[in-house]
């Protein structure tokens, strides 16, 4: 949605009024996920789409009436099996569009503004209630800015949204005899790699190209060095403890993964791992190497608990023989539980295949 934000940003700089129509809801195989973005503006210009053409020219009408003066509305449109095929839906579907006028409030604004600088944020929207179109724009650290129009309501969208931040997850809600469309934005996640290996080398690699920021850490200098490791972000001579600290925070949309295989360097970074709230902690060894390492972390006071939160040995179980296969297979695992899924094959999996999906 970069683009889409991008231009409306353009767009409202030059002093053009625009219309923002949002997919809200989807059924079936719908042809874009919750949070996709459609922009109009007063000039008859489109960036951006909310199906795969077929529903396109009835929002851009709705978005010129609203540009006109009409009042925000939701929309809902139902893709004949008939037509399916010209938009990738073999078996028809359907989408919900929240249409409106994009300087209808300074939150819609500010929440362009926020995206595009690489914030997390929330903004919550009222699509049926006493107030519809009013806003509630919420970052990690609680409310930026406006209400939609009752206490209760705010409490229950605040706390919507801050489940929303970390989950990463568009959606509609019932609260408070309202309903409420929560949307995000969010920054590209970070996995920190402990230990310059030639296994870290591939992780970075299939990281940035899985849309993730890469970051090698390792105290020993000859080994980390930005030449060994081109796709990673940074590359930082450092111990663990003092890499972590230097990274903060490492919030839960990060992910850990410890390659070292030296006793030295895994326990000092799982000890600082397990005191993040990071999402992801994983760890690479045999399972005899693994059980020695929980008796010494259990040594070091480590909870059961918190044990659990190690995913040792790392990564699925692809049968990976090389550097290569092994990056796929970690950066699987790590991709799978941050979508709450564990990483099977999906011609034996149930239900959708595709989740709502960040802006």
């Amino acid at each position: 949605m970069t683009d889409v934000l991008d231009t409306v940003a353009r767009w409202s700089g030059r002093g053009d009024r625009v219309a923002w129509a949002t997919v809200v809801g989807a059924k079936r195989s719908a042809p874009q996920p919750v949070g996709t973005k459609m922009a109009v503006n007063d000039r008859g210009e489109v960036a951006g789409a909310v199906s795969g053409g077929c529903v396109e020219g009835a929002v851009v009408e709705v978005a010129e009436s609203i540009l006109a003066g009409g009042a925000p509305r939701l929309l809902h449109y139902g893709i004949a099996d008939a037509e399916a095929w010209d938009v990738g839906l073999p078996c028809g579907g359907e989408i919900s569009v929240w249409a409106e006028d994009h300087g209808a409030t300074p939150q819609q604004a500010r929440f362009v503004e926020l995206a595009r600088g690489g914030a997390r944020v929330a903004l919550v929207t009222a699509i049926e209630g006493a107030r519809p179109g009013a806003k509630l724009l919420v970052g990690v650290g609680g409310a930026l800015g406006g209400t939609l129009g009752d206490e209760q309501l705010d409490a229950a969208a605040l706390a919507l949204a801050r489940e929303a931040l970390w989950s990463e997850r568009c959606g509609l809600h019932e609260a408070a005899g309202a309903t409420l469309f929560v949307d995000v934005a969010a920054p590209p996640p970070r996995l920190v790699i402990v230990g310059a290996v030639d296994f870290a080398a591939q992780l970075s690699a299939v990281a940035r190209l899985a849309g993730w920021r890469p970051f090698v850490i390792d105290p020993r200098g000859r080994f980390a060095t930005q030449q060994r490791f081109p796709a990673a972000e940074r590359v930082l001579v450092a111990w663990p403890q003092e890499a972590f600290a230097e990274l903060a925070p490492l919030d839960p949309a990060t992910a850990i993964a410890i390659l070292t295989h030296d006793p030295k360097l895994d326990d000092a970074a799982l000890l600082a791992a397990l005191a993040s709230p990071a999402g992801y902690i994983g760890a690479m060894g045999s399972r005899r190497a693994q059980a020695r390492r929980r008796e010494r972390l259990r040594a070091a006071g480590v909870e059961e608990r918190q044990l659990e939160r190690i995913a040792a040995p790392i990564g699925l179980d692809l049968g990976a023989l090389t550097a290569a296969e092994t990056a796929l297979s970690i950066m699987g695992e790590i991709v799978a539980l941050r979508h709450d899924r564990e990483g099977g094959r999906l011609v034996h999996a149930g239900g959708r295949i595709h989740d709502a999906v960040a802006t």
